[in-house]
């Protein structure tokens, strides 16, 4: 084991910072840092220094030396319960007061029980060396760092109650007129949740659409005016023009098809949405 451990940092030897945009906190594990050691903290990070799982300091900015706790253990003591070694462990842990951008989806219901997908996209930062020990404190280290798809796994039960809140009793066909309020009450629940772990939520975007595809373009096209049974006309003409069909014109109208002067026998979408007899 070296001796002593000149510089701690985050950065490599080319410069390069472990504080990825997907990096809440990452965790240095090294013996060999020991008292002397000079702490450097850059611009976008803080730093909580821990010894024995006990937090000795939360550092800002700037270049520190770390020093050994007052009254150290020394002689026979450390011999006999530490078997030689230094009792003092240090472990820095660097959080990120960047701002950081998390996302998360799911599947919600209407008042209908219809199947709709919703996408979540906020900002979080730590603000402060409160916020930075409370992060410590309350999330876990799966490895070295904690990921933000790691805090979004925990925010995801959160968000998935707000937005369901609202759009179980709303109708499908006016999902959109609420999307201000689903907005605002996630923002108000993940809020709330995301201050226990010492981040500060930022901007929010909602954004919620059917799950099927089909009915998705239904809708786009009832938007345009028309009305639900010219709307699934308009989609099955558009479907069928897709593959080539000549008939698609006649579908669009709601008309029969004819050859030569001869009526098809088909099924028109009246039936299928009202059969006869």
């Amino acid at each position: 084991m070296a001796l002593t451990r000149q510089v701690i940092t985050t950065l490599d030897g080319n410069g390069i910072s472990a504080m990825g945009p997907d990096v809440l906190a990452f965790k240095i594990a090294d013996e060999s840092i020991v008292s002397g050691s000079l702490l450097t903290v850059e611009t976008n990070e803080f730093c909580v220094l821990k010894s024995r799982g006990a937090v000795l300091a939360v550092y800002e900015t700037g270049q520190y030396p770390i020093q050994t706790p007052d009254q150290p253990i020394l002689g026979s003591v450390v011999q006999g319960f530490f078997g030689g070694t230094s009792p003092w462990v240090y472990e820095p842990i660097y959080v990120s007061r960047a701002k950081l951008l998390a996302s998360t989806t799911g599947i919600a219901t209407s008042l209908e029980m219809a199947e709709l997908e919703y996408e979540v996209d906020f900002y979080i930062h730590c603000d402060s060396k409160e916020d930075a020990l409370a992060l410590v404190t309350h999330m876990p280290f799966a490895d070295r760092t904690i990921q933000v798809p790691e805090l979004v796994s925990y925010a995801g039960p959160v968000i998935e109650q707000a937005v369901n809140q609202v759009l179980q009793v709303t109708p499908l066909e006016r999902v959109n007129e609420h999307i201000h309020e689903i907005s605002e009450l996630v923002k108000e629940h993940l809020g709330s949740f995301l201050k226990i772990y010492g981040l500060h939520l930022n901007d929010l975007k909602v954004l919620i659409h059917p799950k099927d595809e089909r009915m998705r373009e239904i809708i786009s096209l009832k938007a345009l005016g028309l009305s639900p049974l010219d709307a699934v006309r308009m989609y099955a003409a558009l479907k069928m023009a897709e593959r080539g069909l000549i008939s698609a014109p006649n579908m669009a109208v709601g008309a029969p098809f004819n050859i030569g002067g001869n009526t098809l026998t088909t099924y028109a979408v009246d039936d299928i949405v009202a059969p006869k007899g």
